[in-house]
């Protein structure tokens, strides 16, 4: 695809993504689209073929984007437990700073991503399956190396870690003081993997 078609293509993508942020997926029109990014609505149909189709590919690119945050995390490369636990807290800080960052790219993976597109009523569930098989690759190094309990799950395991990171992402979007919640939030959630709920 040559260059000016991609950048084209990525600027639309950042208006859509800033005005679905805003007013919401089913709220936002081609029209509001279009005064974002400064440009005729005949822009968007050389590139795209509706709002739908803009909407999906502004879902992908968040999700690659997340997915950008964490590509130098080898979910098999830690041999030690310190190690294993410093890439937990280093993941958790990743991610908090893209939720700070981005607070458009979230809203969208966390808010509308469910809500669009009757012809891919998956695309969600998809992007969680994807995000829980990554998790539960590094469930899966921390179980081999005798981190974590072997006889839970990993799947599922990842599953609820992705659940408890969502969560506290959308909290996060809300809040007051972000960066008051982040060392309690990412310390919780590698308490509750490592350590669980028991009373010790």
């Amino acid at each position: 695809m040559p260059r000016g078609v991609v950048d084209k293509r990525d600027a639309i993508l950042r208006a859509a993504g800033k005005v679905f942020a805003e007013r919401g997926y089913h709220a936002t029109g081609i029209s509001d689209i279009a005064q974002e990014l400064g440009a005729g609505h005949g822009t968007f149909y050389r590139y795209f073929k509706n709002k739908e189709d803009i909407a999906r590919s502004v879902v992908s690119r968040a999700l690659g984007q997340v997915m950008d945050a964490l590509s130098d995390e080898d979910p098999g490369s830690c041999e030690t437990l310190p190690q294993y636990r410093q890439q937990v807290r280093r993941i958790g800080h990743k991610l908090f700073d893209l939720v700070a960052a981005e607070p458009a790219l979230c809203h969208i993976l966390f808010y509308d991503a469910i809500t669009i597109d009757r012809a891919e009523p998956d695309l969600a569930g998809r992007a969680m399956g994807a995000a829980a098989e990554y998790t539960a690759a590094f469930i899966r190094n921390g179980q081999d190396r005798g981190f974590l309990r072997r006889d839970v799950d990993a799947q599922v395991v990842g599953l609820a870690v992705n659940g408890m990171i969502v969560t506290g992402a959308v909290r996060l979007l809300h809040a007051q003081d972000p960066d008051a919640m982040r060392e309690p939030w990412i310390r919780t959630v590698e308490t509750l993997m490592f350590d669980g709920l028991g009373s010790p």
